[in-house]
C-alpha cells in the first residue's frame, strides 16, 4: 500500500474542507455536528462506490442508497478554521481536528471547564494508506495505555476488545466457540473507546470484509497503534465525541437509524426447532407444540418454523411447501392463532441449481451474476451449490416480496424469519445490478441481507398495512436494527457458550443492536442436560428475544418440558418474564424513542465506578434490572459485585436492601435466577397469561424499590394495543411517576398522558417486606393509583 503524505487545502464549503493530497486524492473533512466530524478519501478524486445503506441520520435510506456525499439531516453547526506553516485546525465548540504535515490527524475535545485536551490521534507515521493498484485501504491510530475497547458488535470472547484483533466477514458460523471464533455473522466495524474522562466513538462506513487490530499487532518502526484496513472500497469514517459510553451508543443509533418498534407478543416466549419441520409428520408435532404448551403451563407467544417446511429430500427451498409434511398450511396457521400464539417462517435468499423456481429465476436475470460471464454466479449453499438473489435489482425485490405474500403472508404466516443471508459469494468481481449502475459484491455484501430484510418487512407492511411488523434475521451491517430482530446466530451446546454469549449480546447492544437474544440452550451439539438447561432458560428471559431453538446431534429436541423434574423451574422461569412484560415492553418502546438500550454492561450507567469494568457476567435489564446469570455448572451461590450509586440496591426476592459499591453473596438455587433491583426503581408487573393478550391482561402493579432515607426518583409505564401504530398519534398510554422519600413517608406522584385506556384500570403498590413508611399517592395515603 502507498502511504499518502504530502496535502494542500483545496477547498473550503459550508460542511466541509478539502485537501489535495500527494497532487492526486482528496480527503474531505466534514464537520457535521459539534460532536461528529466524518473523513473521506477520494482515491484520485473518485469514490469507489458512490452510495451508503448504513447511514439514515434522519429517516430510512432509498432503496438504491443515500448518495454519500449527502449531508441531509445533519446540522451543520458551521466551524472556525485556522491555517498554520504545516498544519491546519477544524473547530466547533465540542471537538477540534488539527491536520499535520505529512497527513496525521489530531483530535481533541473541550471539557466541562472550557479547557481543550487530548481526544484521539492518529499514528504519525503511515497514518492513510492506499493500495497503489486498485482495492484496499488502511488506517492507522495511535493506541494509548489508558484506554479501553469496546464495539464491533456480534464478536466472541470477553466484552472489552483490548488486544485482540477482528475481522468482518459474514459467515455461516454454525456451531461456533463463543470464546474465540472469529469472524461471525454480521459486520459493523464500530469502535466505542472509553477512557476516564471522555469516550468516543469511530465507525467505518466500509462494506467490503475488513479487519480492525486493537492492539493485537506491534511494529517497532512505529509507536503503538490500532489499525483497521478494508479490501476494497473508500477510507470513510465518522469520529464522535461522547462523553460517556452509554453517549456514544447512542449517536450510532441515530446515525444509523432508529430501532424497529416491534408488537409487544415479540417479546414473548417463541418456540422453535429444526426436529418439527424436518420429521415426516412437520404438522402434527407442531400442531403437539400447541397441545404440550397447555398441558405443561407453558406461556407461549409465537412459534418459528425451520426450514425443513420448505424440503424436498435433505435440501430446503424457498417458498416451496412441503405438502407431504405440512398438507394445511392454512389450518395449521389457524391452529397457532386459535391458541394466541403468531407463525414466523424461515426464508433463505439463494436458491439451490435445481430449485424448482431456479431456471425461472436465472432468465428474468434475478440473480448476482458472475465476474466472468453473463450467467448466475454459483456458491456453495446447504451441501450443494446455489445462486444468490440480487436484491439491488427491483425485479427481484418484486419478485421476493410476492413469494413472501403468496407463500406465507396469505398463508397465515405473520412474520419472516430471514436466515442463511451471510452472501457468502468469494467472487469478489461478482456482479449486482446496483439499481441500474453495476457494483462488484465485494463491496457491498452485508447490504444484501440489509436489502432482503427490507424487501420482506416491506412486503408484510403491505398485507397488513395496520400492525407492527415484526422480523428476524441473524445477518446483517449496521442500520439492520430498523427492521429486525437478531440473534448470535447457531451457538455450541456448552456452559462456555452460556457465559460469552451473554457478553456477545452486550456487545452487540452496545453496538446499536438493542433487540437481540440467543439460542436458548444451544443450538447445535450435544442436547444440554438438565442443569445447563434450566441456567440456559434462566438467563434467556431476561433478553430481548426469548427462543429455545435446537439441532442437536442425537436429533432430540430442546423443549420446555425436556427434563419433567425441571419443568417446574422452567415453567418459573418463562412466568418471571412474563409477569415482567410491562417492563419489558416499556424499554421496548424506550429502546425506539429514545434509543436507549435494553442490555447493559453494568458499567454504562456507572462509569465512576472502576470495579464495573471488570469483565462480569453480570449485566443489566434496563437500567433498574441487575441480573446475575449463573453460568457454572454445580454453583448454588453467587457473587454479585453490585455497582457503586447513591440509593444501593434490593434483592428482587426478598426486599432485603444492600448498599452499593460492594461484592455480596446471594443464594442461587437451581430454581431460581439471582436478580438485583436499583434502589429508587419501579418495575411494572402483571399476572400469568398464557400468551400477550391485551384484552385479558387486567392487573398491573408497580413494584416499588423506594431509596432509604431522603431520596428522589421516577419512572415510566408504556402501554398500548401492543400491534397498531396507533402509539404515533398518541393512542397509547404513557404513565409517569415520582417518588419522594424520607425517614417516614413514601410520597408517589403519577401523571397521564395519552388517549389509551388498558383493560386493568387500578395500579397497585407494592412495597418490599420490611418497608414501615407510609404510602401516599398524589396525596392520599394509600396503596393504589387509579387511572
Amino acid at each position: 500500500m502507498k502511504t499518502l503524505k504530502t496535502w494542500t487545502l483545496a477547498g473550503q464549503y459550508a460542511d466541509r474542507i478539502e485537501l489535495l493530497v500527494d497532487k492526486q486524492h482528496l480527503l474531505c473533512l466534514y464537520v457535521l455536528e459539534n460532536n461528529l466530524f466524518r473523513v473521506l478519501i477520494k482515491r484520485h478524486g473518485e469514490l469507489a462506490l458512490d452510495r451508503t445503506w448504513s447511514i439514515a441520520p434522519q429517516q430510512d435510506v432509498p432503496w438504491q442508497g443515500r448518495d454519500r456525499q449527502s449531508v441531509d439531516g445533519f446540522n451543520l453547526p458551521g466551524y472556525q478554521l485556522q491555517q498554520h506553516k504545516e498544519s491546519l485546525t477544524v473547530a466547533t465548540a465540542k471537538l477540534r481536528v488539527t491536520v499535520h504535515q505529512p497527513l496525521w490527524l489530531e483530535w481533541e475535545y473541550c471539557n466541562d471547564a472550557g479547557e481543550w485536551q487530548p481526544l484521539a490521534a492518529d499514528r504519525p507515521t503511515s497514518a492513510y494508506l492506499l493500495n497503489a493498484h486498485g482495492d484496499g485501504v488502511a488506517h492507522y491510530q495511535r493506541r494509548y495505555k489508558n484506554e479501553r475497547y469496546y464495539g464491533l458488535g456480534e464478536k466472541a470472547g470477553d466484552l472489552e476488545r483490548t488486544g485482540r484483533r477482528f475481522e468482518m466477514r459474514n459467515l455461516d458460523a454454525m456451531g461456533y466457540n463463543a470464546a474465540s471464533t472469529d469472524p461471525l455473522y454480521k459486520h459493523i466495524p464500530f469502535t466505542i473507546t472509553r477512557r476516564d474522562d471522555v469516550s468516543f466513538g469511530l465507525f467505518y462506513d466500509n462494506l467490503s470484509s475488513c479487519w480492525l487490530d486493537l492492539g493485537n499487532e506491534l511494529d517497532n518502526y512505529h509507536l503503538a497503534y490500532r489499525r483497521y484496513q478494508a479490501e476494497a472500497g473508500d477510507l470513510d469514517y465518522y469520529m464522535f465525541l461522547g462523553p460517556k459510553v452509554l453517549d456514544v451508543t447512542k449517536a450510532f443509533v441515530r446515525l444509523t437509524g432508529k430501532t424497529l418498534f416491534g408488537p409487544k407478543w415479540s417479546l414473548g416466549y417463541s418456540g422453535s426447532t429444526m426436529h418439527y419441520t424436518d420429521a415426516p409428520d412437520a404438522q402434527h408435532q407442531l400442531q403437539q407444540f400447541i397441545k404440550l404448551c397447555r398441558e405443561h403451563a407453558i406461556p407461549c407467544d409465537s412459534f418459528q418454523l425451520s426450514s425443513g417446511y420448505t424440503s424436498i429430500n435433505n435440501k430446503r427451498y424457498v417458498f416451496n411447501w412441503n405438502y407431504d409434511k405440512v398438507p394445511q398450511p392454512k389450518m395449521l396457521s389457524k391452529a397457532f392463532h386459535d391458541a394466541g400464539l403468531k407463525l414466523a417462517a424461515n426464508i433463505k435468499p439463494c436458491l439451490l441449481q435445481d430449485h424448482p423456481q431456479y431456471q425461472q429465476v436465472a432468465d428474468q436475470g434475478l440473480f448476482i451474476r458472475d465476474s466472468q460471464s453473463d450467467t448466475p454466479e454459483r456458491s456453495v449453499f446447504w451441501d450443494d451449490e446455489g445462486s444468490h438473489l440480487d436484491f439491488t435489482n427491483p425485479e427481484t425485490v418484486r419478485w421476493w416480496q410476492k413469494g413472501v405474500t403468496e407463500q406465507l403472508l396469505e398463508m397465515g404466516i405473520d412474520s419472516t424469519w430471514n436466515d442463511n443471508n451471510e452472501y457468502e459469494v468469494w467472487d469478489g468481481e461478482a456482479r449486482c445490478y446496483g439499481f441500474g449502475k453495476p457494483i462488484a459484491i465485494k463491496h457491498i455484501r452485508p447490504v444484501m441481507p440489509l436489502l432482503m430484510m427490507r424487501a420482506s418487512m416491506e412486503a408484510q407492511q403491505q398485507f397488513a398495512p395496520n400492525l407492527r411488523p415484526y422480523l428476524i434475521s441473524r445477518s446483517g451491517c449496521a442500520g439492520m436494527q430498523r427492521y429486525v430482530q437478531t440473534w448470535s446466530g447457531d451457538n455450541r451446546t456448552n456452559w462456555q457458550t452460556l457465559r460469552y454469549n451473554i457478553r456477545m449480546g452486550v456487545g452487540m447492544s452496545l453496538s446499536g443492536l438493542y433487540n437481540v437474544g440467543h439460542d436458548v440452550g444451544g443450538f447445535s451439539g450435544d442436547k444440554p442436560d438438565a442443569e445447563l438447561f434450566v441456567r440456559w432458560v434462566q438467563n434467556g428471559v431476561m433478553h430481548p428475544r426469548f427462543t429455545i431453538h435446537s439441532w442437536n446431534d442425537d436429533a432430540t429436541v430442546n423443549e420446555p418440558w425436556m427434563y419433567p423434574t425441571s419443568t417446574p423451574m422452567i415453567r418459573d422461569a418463562i412466568n418471571l418474564r412474563y409477569q415482567l412484560m410491562p417492563y419489558f415492553y416499556t424499554l421496548l418502546w424506550q429502546a425506539s424513542a429514545d434509543d436507549e438500550p435494553m442490555l447493559r454492561p453494568t458499567f454504562l450507567d456507572h462509569e465512576h465506578d472502576q470495579n464495573t469494568l471488570r469483565e462480569t457476567d453480570d449485566f443489566l435489564m434496563g437500567r433498574d434490572l441487575l441480573v446475575a446469570s449463573v453460568v457454572e455448572p454445580g454453583q448454588r451461590q453467587r457473587e454479585v459485585y453490585l455497582p457503586d450509586n447513591t440509593d444501593g440496591w434490593y434483592c428482587f426476592y426478598s426486599g432485603q436492601w444492600y448498599s452499593g459499591g460492594q461484592t455480596i453473596v446471594v443464594d442461587a438455587p437451581l430454581e431460581r435466577l439471582p436478580l438485583l433491583v436499583r434502589a429508587g426503581a419501579g418495575l411494572p408487573i402483571s399476572h400469568y397469561l398464557g400468551h400477550v393478550d391485551i384484552a385479558a391482561d387486567n392487573y398491573r402493579e408497580l413494584r416499588l424499590f423506594p431509596t432509604k432515607g431522603t431520596g428522589r426518583s421516577a419512572g415510566l409505564l408504556f402501554e398500548d394495543d401492543g400491534e397498531s401504530h396507533g402509539w404515533q398519534q398518541g393512542n397509547a398510554l404513557w404513565l409517569r411517576w415520582q417518588a419522594v422519600t424520607d425517614n417516614q413517608r413514601i410520597e408517589l406522584t403519577f401523571t397521564t398522558e395519552g388517549q389509551f385506556k388498558p383493560t386493568w384500570q387500578t395500579l397497585n403498590i407494592v412495597l418490599p417486606a420490611g418497608e414501615t413508611r407510609e404510602l401516599w399517592v398524589n396525596g392520599a395515603r394509600c396503596n393504589s393509583y387509579t387511572l
